[in-house]
């Protein structure tokens, strides 16, 4: 367990952030390139001439957004639209189905590797959020001799499952403004049975809370969060590349579906240095480029 965050028992302990997130300044792209390289395929024009842009490594994060497993509520919900705004089912828990994606999405992490590469989990306070980020990305169950804190109790939201340790897993924290619809002042979180943000809201939310993302030094995070949030908030980037990648970007996310995307830093939001660059001149010496050397000396010709 991570040593500056609790034990998060008998639930996730909530975090709130302490810097107000800034505006809309970076883009998010797929993760289709290995880390090491972070080329991303941004754009192509429609005449199907392809583009790409270059990022230095520093100003790319690796965001895997999860949305939870099914809830009582989407049961409800497909049936009734107005469940949604059932204070009963506003926490609503996973079903006995959205645990079963969740640990279908556990098995897949371990076996392409991801789980090894995670440095936070970043998760909404709801019970459907933090049961499916605990459940997929916490450790393991407690078996006989095993002395460590609790990430997750057993029956939480009685679901009949055994407790989760937090022994070898990234550290979890639940953060506010990446849950679902909310009303929100600079003072406190107002709750209203009938009334939800507009789409718009929490489509500004979102985004401030990815920016917000720059204020921490994890580079592999995971943000588990609703879909109606994911789906807003992705909807806002895009919009500079070919539609098949815009709709790559902002299509709505299956329960426990599990989309990687880049995030890039375009506005120096971020202050890190790349772990590998390397400065070079260690000896110093002569080091005139080439092309400097054909502007200097045009009467010489071609340096190679």
């Amino acid at each position: 367990m991570h040593p500056k965050h609790s034990p998060l028992h008998p639930r996730l302990h909530r975090f709130f952030p302490s810097r107000s997130p800034p505006p809309l300044l970076g883009r998010v792209v797929p993760a289709a390139p290995p880390a090491s390289q972070r080329l991303t395929w941004l754009s192509a024009d429609m005449n199907g001439v392809t583009s790409s842009s270059l990022f230095p490594l520093q100003r790319c994060k690796t965001v895997h957004l999860v949305r939870h497993g099914q809830g009582i509520h989407n049961v409800k919900g497909e049936k009734d639209f107005r469940a949604y705004l059932s204070p009963e089912l506003f926490d609503a828990p996973l079903t006995p189905l959205g645990w079963d994606q969740v640990d279908n999405l556990r098995k897949h992490i371990r076996a392409c590797g991801l789980y090894k590469k995670i440095q936070l989990v970043i998760t909404s306070p709801l019970l459907r959020t933090m049961q499916t980020a605990v459940g997929v990305f916490g450790g393991d169950s407690y078996t006989d001799g095993v002395n460590v804190p609790a990430l997750m109790v057993e029956n939480v939201g009685n679901s009949s499952r055994p407790a989760i340790s937090s022994l070898n897993c990234p550290p979890f924290i639940a953060v506010e403004s990446c849950r679902e619809h909310l009303i929100e002042n600079d003072e406190d979180i107002l709750w209203k049975a009938d009334v939800r943000e507009t789409n718009e809201e929490v489509a500004a939310r979102g985004v401030k809370f990815l920016n917000w993302l720059w204020t921490r030094k994890e580079n592999e995070i995971v943000v588990v969060s609703h879909s109606g949030l994911l789906y807003h908030t992705l909807k806002m980037f895009g919009s500079d590349c070919h539609p098949i990648v815009k709709e790559e970007i902002s299509k709505h996310l299956a329960n426990c579906e599990l989309r990687s995307m880049v995030l890039v830093d375009r506005s120096m939001l971020g202050s890190d240095s790349c772990y590998s660059n390397y400065p070079g001149k260690i000896p110093s010496g002569l080091h005139l480029p080439s092309d400097v050397a054909d502007d200097k000396h045009p009467e010489k010709g071609n340096i190679n």
